[in-house]
């Protein structure tokens, strides 16, 4: 019975009363989604083809614009056929695919940020061992137990939500799927998907931001122990690239999720779209500000273009 009261499909309304603002709104989401698959596609081919960048650093970058690309990509088409027009509706199980994918590669970079923290803090902090800390099969692992990480923690979601009468409930007032708005369409008890959901939230992103902040804490404490100026000088301004694109992923993603728990008094609007500037601001700035902040890294994407 419960699985027969799940809806063939999902209606998908953007911002409900905004719909005037729909066709604008396109316009930077259309620019924005662009930079992003060309900044991150740029810089793949880039560290693929070019042997000297085939470090740890770079690497990480690697998977960062990987993760970008699927962040991005399994969220802002649908947004803009939703603006568009062209298509609102989702499949129930498409609807569960595309929260599965989007809050996946979420988790899967905020694993990656924390390795590159890490990676940052044995470079500056223990440079003799760095080396021989991360080897390509070290930095394949990594990568591995992002994807299992990100798997284990988001696997039991699917089940939490296909166990859920919907009694018709088929109008999603959203952009795209995500976990707690498609169980707030249930005429059950979600109390089980809610702490879920925050437990998650806590212990996976949540731990990150701590581990991260605490390797800055050391990272900066070992740099103004050096005694060259220009030594700190260098430090600071390789962490801060790291610390930009930290506070851009981290700040409206975790206004989205807890949101959804306790800004009853936050206007819907707001929510969704800061809920899609999480998912689009990153993967569109990261290239920019990695390739800014690294002259090396510059000098190389200049020669690709």
């Amino acid at each position: 019975n419960q699985s027969s009261s799940q809806p063939a499909a999902f209606l998908l309304l953007g911002l409900a009363g905004l719909e005037d603002l729909h066709t604008w709104l396109s316009i930077p989401f259309c620019l924005m989604y662009t930079a992003a698959l060309l900044g991150n596609l740029i810089l793949l081919f880039v560290i693929a083809t070019e042997q000297s960048l085939h470090r740890p650093m770079y690497l990480f970058l690697a998977m960062l614009a990987v993760a970008d690309l699927v962040l991005s990509s399994s969220t802002v088409p649908k947004a803009l056929s939703v603006f568009w027009s062209l298509s609102k509706e989702i499949s129930f199980h498409a609807c569960l695919t595309q929260m599965f994918f989007t809050h996946l590669s979420f988790i899967a970079e905020s694993t990656i940020l924390l390795a590159m923290a890490f990676d940052r803090y044995v470079a500056i902090c223990n440079p003799l061992r760095y080396a021989t800390v991360f080897t390509h099969a070290v930095i394949a692992k990594i990568g591995l137990a992002a994807i299992a990480r990100s798997f284990c923690v988001m696997f039991p979601t699917i089940f939490l939500l296909q166990r859920l009468p919907y009694c018709g409930h088929s109008v999603m007032p959203h952009t795209y799927c995500e976990h707690m708005g498609i169980a707030r369409l249930a005429c059950a008890d979600i109390s089980i998907n809610i702490w879920y959901g925050f437990a998650t939230t806590l212990l996976s992103p949540g731990v990150d931001v701590v581990l991260i902040g605490a390797s800055y804490v050391l990272i900066l404490r070992a740099v103004f122990r050096l005694s060259s100026k220009d030594a700190q000088r260098k430090a600071v301004g390789t962490c801060s690239s790291h610390a930009c694109v930290i506070l851009m992923f981290y700040t409206p993603a975790f206004f989205s999720f807890f949101t959804h728990r306790f800004g009853r008094n936050v206007p819907h609007n707001i929510h969704i779209l800061l809920a899609n500037l999480y998912v689009l601001l990153p993967p569109m700035l990261n290239p920019i500000i990695y390739t800014m902040k690294n002259r090396f890294l510059r000098e190389k994407v200049s020669q690709v273009l």
